[in-house]
């Protein structure tokens, strides 16, 4: 049995998986903006690539695997920027959404009597 199919192997990919959840869980309490996008998005990644790589066995698989993926994120990422931009605008040619609308105003007035103390 290869030591990278082990059960010592996963049991260190399990320990270091829980710490980055412990980091991902402490770090928004300290209330840092960046700490927190890092902690949240940044150790998400690094957690996702672990557990893809190692309980996948992407690193082990044929390069076709890899292909696979890449191809999937590829076109995940273009589905993304072809509808985003009707997704994110509150009105176009023959539409618009008032909904949308009124909550953005209403989250732009709630910011600018925070930033003014009033709550």
């Amino acid at each position: 049995m290869s030591d990278d199919h082990g059960p010592a192997h996963y049991i260190r990919i399990w320990a270091v998986l829980v710490a980055l959840l412990v980091v991902s869980v402490v770090g928004p309490m300290f209330e840092i903006r960046v700490l927190t996008l890092v902690t949240a998005f940044g150790i998400a990644v690094v957690k996702a690539y672990m557990v893809a790589a190692n309980f996948m066995h992407l690193k082990t698989e044929k390069p076709l695997a890899v292909y696979i993926l890449a191809t999937c994120l590829i076109f995940m990422f273009l589905f993304f920027a072809g509808t985003s931009p009707d997704v994110m605008r509150t009105e176009g040619n023959n539409w618009e959404k008032p909904g949308l609308k009124a909550i953005i105003a209403a989250g732009l007035e709630e910011g600018v009597g925070m930033h003014e103390g009033q709550h």
